[in-house]
């Protein structure tokens, strides 16, 4: 059976992304269908848009979203019909070094659906990160469900499949946060806001929010910063450091990923800290730091990618937190729209008007 739905394409690089009809076949094996009940709109889905991931158009934009499991198809055992699921683009594989090493949240094999999403005239469609959720129902592997409680909002549930995660893992898995520690995150967008918040859920005791718009430190600070910083009137590097005693922060998170925030939050920690990029760089920037800084400073320098989640284990235990209270993913949902309005939630988020617009179904 195909089911006809109704989904978000970009046909070609730069134009306006559409609606129209896809079709979605039944779940083959290793698959399941997906009714997709809300999807954010996230700025990975913008850069497939621009051409800036591959050139494989048409694209089937959206990947942050959750729904619920429709089918399965044979020998799936993790998820069954009925199943509320937040979808992930990080399907480990358990096979590779990565998993073998006891490390899956590293996966150098995740997997998607086999079967292609086509439009009508039986054009492929390439799904965003695997998943393509701008749709009614979607095709995924089945290891691309994780199974959360059915209590959570849809809206707010979703955004863990990628950028609430991306944020919150940049703090608690890859930068370990501790009891104590001091905090800098640069760039208070979606993902650095939820970097803020999950370094207020490891216990940090100064968390410093640093932005060039004061609409986002307000942001920042709603969900746990203790102080903000306009790098657009301040010397960002000296602000950290006279708000750690001058030594800087332990843990800097760049969440902006271009070479000036990088080399900000590289000297804006203190000796033997932290820097974790998760702000994603473009293919042309390139980096230059003095290699006795590097040497000298000690301490980490990392990437963190997609918050070096895994998400069957991190995604049920952070719904359970924000069912609790302790989490306020409903924050982070600036605004519910319709399918159609996709390519004006673009442009506010490109205008800093939003930190998530959500499509609800």
């Amino acid at each position: 059976m195909t089911h006809r739905v109704r989904g978000v394409i970009a046909r070609s690089k730069g134009a306006p992304v559409e609606t129209t009809t896809i079709l979605v076949p039944d779940p083959g094996p290793g698959e399941a269908l997906v009714k997709v009940q809300a999807c954010g709109v996230c700025h990975t889905d913008l850069h497939y848009r621009e051409g800036g991931i591959n050139d494989e158009f048409p694209f089937l934009l959206g990947h942050e979203a959750a729904g619920v499991v429709e089918a399965v198809g044979p020998d799936v055992t993790g998820v069954a019909p009925g199943d509320f699921v937040i979808l992930n683009w990080r399907a480990v594989c358990g096979n590779c070094r990565a998993c073998k090493r006891g490390r899956p949240w590293y996966c150098f094999s995740t997997h998607n659906a086999t079967q292609r999403m086509t439009l009508e005239d039986g054009t492929p469609l390439s799904p965003a990160l695997g998943i393509g959720s701008f749709a009614e129902k979607t095709l995924v592997a089945a290891g691309q469900c994780t199974k959360v409680d059915p209590a959570a909002s849809a809206a707010a549930a979703g955004l863990l499949g990628c950028g609430v995660m991306a944020g919150l893992g940049a703090a608690i898995n890859t930068g370990n946060v501790g009891r104590g520690d001091s905090v800098a995150v640069i760039g208070c967008g979606g993902v650095g806001s939820a970097a803020v918040a999950g370094a207020r859920l490891a216990g940090a005791g100064r968390i410093i929010a640093v932005d060039l718009d004061d609409r986002k430190l307000a942001w920042a600070k709603g969900l746990g910063a203790t102080h903000t910083v306009n790098g657009a009137t301040e010397d960002v590097v000296k602000a950290i450091q006279a708000l750690t005693g001058g030594n800087g922060a332990d843990v800097v998170i760049d969440a902006v990923g271009r070479p000036e925030t990088y080399q900000q939050a590289f000297y804006a920690r203190d000796l033997a800290g932290t820097v974790v990029l998760v702000g994603v760089p473009t293919p042309e920037m390139t980096l230059e730091l003095p290699l006795l800084d590097v040497f000298g400073r000690g301490g980490a320098l990392k990437s963190s990618w997609y918050g070096d989640c895994l998400p069957e284990r991190d995604f049920p235990l952070l719904i359970d937190l924000y069912l609790q209270g302790r989490l306020d993913l409903d924050a982070f949902v600036s605004e519910t729209i319709a399918l159609d309005g996709v390519e004006e939630a673009f442009a506010r988020m490109e205008r800093g008007e939003v930190l998530r617009s959500v499509v609800l179904f």
